[in-house]
């Protein structure tokens, strides 16, 4: 091999080795892996896959696209452990390959590969493609679509990747409804254009412009079509109002009028200075450098640059605010740094700050560690609790690895060199993490060891109704449980919970958890305690515990209607 081909075999290898690692080791956390796995799940045991459900309800938050691909990795193995996490790893391969490409094509093979090395070593991006939240999915979709629009708008014409570019923003916006500002690249590149720009022409007055758009609509019409038809024909009420919510609630209102989730406007700026690192450490001398070849009018930097901007602005102007929102933008910025890399990581300056961010870093996981370990035993409980005492002691251990492993590769590697001593800690952090950090977590996070324990209190007979329930609970559940709603009030939830449970007392059992969803009139001395999961509280009734309630709500004992 030449050293280039060894250098990109390297970087996939030690991509699939991060990304990769902890597959099938660990079942959903919250706050949203449970409720696309469920949504998933239901999908393959049902048969109906135009609309998800979350229990008994329907759930439109959010495009189902994502939970399809969940859905049919279930399908095909079997396994939810992997299922629910393959799509999400491939997304986050796919997003690195776009990157990796672009800056080959645009620059050099080895600019591709700085470019690829930025993006999976930022804290954010790996993190969350070790999750199985929509968004490595979103941000593939959106990559992959500013990955078609540059390479025809970049000394085109090229129509089959403007027409990709184009499709994939369609399949974004029906994984997330955000998926569409993809197409913001196109306004730098039109800027570049009209100006005159070397090497940037969109050939809009071309016939086959429009194969662009169509391509969007073909895309977005592969759910939207389908789902209206069946929604809007004979689905009924309920259908109908998921309509309204998906189209209108939760993408114009939520953008004009956000409910939840309310930041300043300056929040993505922190988001991106914290979430970020450590790319972009070398912000502070990257700037002068664009400033240089934007002057220089150098399209391969203002239309990433511009789109990044683009997307900054647009996810500020709405009050509510997540730190995953950005993330799309992550790459594109990695592809305007790469080329700068190698010339600044000879500089003095940009290694003494790895170095020092990795020293940092590593001081924090090792200090963190010894005080699970060995100081204030209060400071383990109040991390770890409703968890195994064991878990702390493991998770201990685990940052003192990395942290220890951290100082001594910066000793190793010295200042010359720290981007390999940034490098062999993380790696280290999160290989540990995959396969110590989330298998001790999982019991606790998942609710498995709830749900564990419930089913072992009741018995491998009995049936159990879920009140004030999350995703997990449902989802970790030895056997089918009823449920009462979702988005109803606990209170009305536990009326018809304690119907359902009085048409078979001896048998039913309700997992409620505490707090609105558990009234006074439950006699606790004959209710089981089963400990805090998800941090909540959760009881355990059997008929025994709900005569009160009976008596003081005559209409509960009314006949079940199942």
């Amino acid at each position: 091999m030449t050293r280039p081909q060894r250098d990109l075999w390297l970087f996939w290898l030690f991509a699939l080795l991060i990304l990769a690692t902890g597959l099938g080791l660990r079942d959903p956390w919250p706050a949203d892996e449970p409720r696309f796995a469920l949504a998933a799940r239901q999908m393959v045991e049902s048969g109906q896959w135009l609309f998800p459900h979350r229990g008994s309800e329907l759930y439109s938050d959010k495009p189902p696209l994502f939970m399809w691909m969940q859905a049919s990795v279930l399908w095909l193995t079997g396994n939810l452990r992997i299922a629910f996490l393959l799509p999400s790893l491939l997304a986050a391969l796919g997003t690195l390959w776009c990157v990796v490409d672009l800056g080959r094509r645009l620059w050099t093979p080895r600019v591709g590969l700085y470019a690829g090395w930025a993006v999976l070593l930022t804290l954010q991006f790996t993190f969350q493609a070790k999750k199985a939240q929509i968004d490595p999915m979103v941000v593939f979709w959106i990559t992959l679509s500013c990955y078609g629009l540059l390479r025809h708008a970049w000394q085109g014409p090229n129509w089959a990747m403007w027409a990709l570019g184009w499709a994939a923003a369609g399949l974004g916006t029906i994984t997330k409804g955000v998926g569409v500002i993809a197409l913001l690249l196109l306004l730098p590149a039109a800027f570049a254009s009209l100006r005159g720009w070397a090497g940037v022409r969109l050939h809009a007055r071309h016939p086959k412009f429009w194969l662009g758009p169509l391509a969007f609509l073909a895309a977005c019409g592969v759910w939207l079509l389908p789902m209206l038809i069946a929604a809007l024909g004979n689905g009924g009420d309920a259908y109908r109002a998921y309509v309204d919510d998906i189209l209108l609630r939760q993408t114009v209102t939520r953008y004009a009028n956000a409910w939840h989730h309310g930041q300043p406007w300056w929040y993505f700026i922190e988001v991106a200075l914290t979430a970020w690192l450590p790319t972009v450490l070398v912000l502070p001398w990257a700037l002068p450098a664009w400033k240089r070849r934007l002057r220089r009018r150098d399209a391969r930097f203002l239309i990433p640059l511009g789109w990044v901007l683009l997307v900054f602005v647009f996810f500020s102007i709405p009050s509510g605010k997540r730190d995953m929102y950005i993330l799309p933008a992550l790459p594109m910025l990695a592809l305007a740094l790469a080329p700068l890399l190698p010339g600044l990581l000879r500089k003095a300056g940009p290694q003494r700050l790895l170095l020092g961010f990795t020293v940092l870093f590593s001081l924090a996981a090792l200090a963190a560690g010894l005080a699970m370990l060995l100081g204030n035993p209060g400071f383990a409980r109040n991390a770890m609790q409703g968890r195994e005492a064991g878990v702390a002691i493991g998770l201990a251990w685990m940052l003192i690895a990395s942290g220890g492993f951290g100082v001594g590769a910066c000793l190793w590697f010295g200042r010359r060199r720290a981007p390999l001593a940034l490098v062999a800690m993380l790696a280290l952090l999160w290989l540990l993490y995959s396969l110590v950090g989330a298998p001790l977590l999982n019991d606790g996070s998942s609710s498995r060891g709830l749900m564990r324990n419930v089913g072992a209190a009741i018995g491998p007979t009995a049936e159990l109704g879920l009140v004030g329930w999350r995703e997990q609970q449902l989802l970790m559940a030895d056997r089918p449980a009823a449920d009462f709603g979702f988005k109803r009030e606990p209170t009305a939830q536990f009326a018809d919970g304690v119907r359902w449970q009085q048409a078979r007392p001896e048998a039913r059992w309700l997992l409620v958890e505490e707090g609105d969803g558990l009234p006074a009139c439950v006699d606790k001395a004959r209710a089981h305690d089963m400990g805090i999961a998800n941090g909540r509280r959760w009881w355990l009734l059997g008929a025994a515990a709900t005569p009160a309630c009976r008596r003081d709500a005559p209409d509960f004992i009314e006949k079940d209607t199942q």
